[in-house]
């Protein structure tokens, strides 16, 4: 059996980002859109310049643009939190053990499918293709379907406690830090994530910490 659960990075968007596929200059963001719209204003004929409908409806299509910017990353945000708060739920199986089975594509002498049937602890969790992956202390790897039972914890082997799951236990708390400008302020432990060194605590206003950088104010 391995001797520390753990759970690997690959659950958190912040590790992973979505690669933007481009081709030239095909994808035109809102400050792209801006500097045509200036180099318009600067060189328009002044004796025909940009009527105040125009003007207008450029700046519209400026707002608008820069909305949809704005949804798409509110998306991201949101969709990354969501996926942090399942793997949070799932880390409860780590240590646990259980029983599996799955079917496969042989069949037995009545022509029935055969099914495969074992025991083992979970010692790490992965995400694939946005499922979640059991990984068994022998190497065996399930889904969640593939669980038959959960069985008590056994005593006699103790679990050590993963770094992040460890740290995910201050998500809603309140702490205490240092801005750049030397004041102390307060924000709520909103997510935890890390780059395979650190571990870093994202605050409800985007700010991120080490745990050396804050001390908790509230449990």
């Amino acid at each position: 059996m391995a001797e520390m659960s753990k759970i690997t990075n690959d659950y958190y968007l912040s590790n992973n980002k979505k690669v933007e596929k481009r081709t030239g200059n095909s994808i035109l963001g809102k400050d792209d859109f801006l500097k045509i719209l200036i180099t318009q204003l600067q060189h328009q004929d002044p004796t025909n310049p940009v009527e105040d409908k125009e003007f207008i409806a450029q700046m519209a299509q400026f707002s608008t643009l820069e909305q949809m910017q704005n949804m798409t990353k509110a998306m991201e945000d949101l969709l990354e939190s969501q996926l942090q708060t399942q793997l949070m739920a799932y880390t409860s199986f780590i240590g646990q053990e259980v029983k599996w089975h799955e079917i496969t594509d042989k069949l037995d002498e009545k022509g029935k499918p055969i099914i495969n049937e074992g025991q083992g602890v979970i010692v790490e969790i992965k995400f694939k293709n946005g499922m979640p992956l059991f990984i068994l202390d022998d190497g065996k790897e399930i889904t969640a379907g593939n669980i038959s039972s959960i069985l008590k914890k056994n005593s006699e082997k103790p679990v050590v406690e993963n770094p992040l799951v460890e740290a995910s236990k201050l998500i809603g708390k309140t702490v205490k830090y240092q801005n750049e400008n030397g004041e102390f302020v307060q924000g709520i432990i909103e997510a935890v994530t890390t780059n395979n060194q650190t571990i870093e605590y994202i605050l409800d206003n985007q700010v991120r910490l080490k745990k050396e950088q804050f001390e908790i104010v509230s449990e």
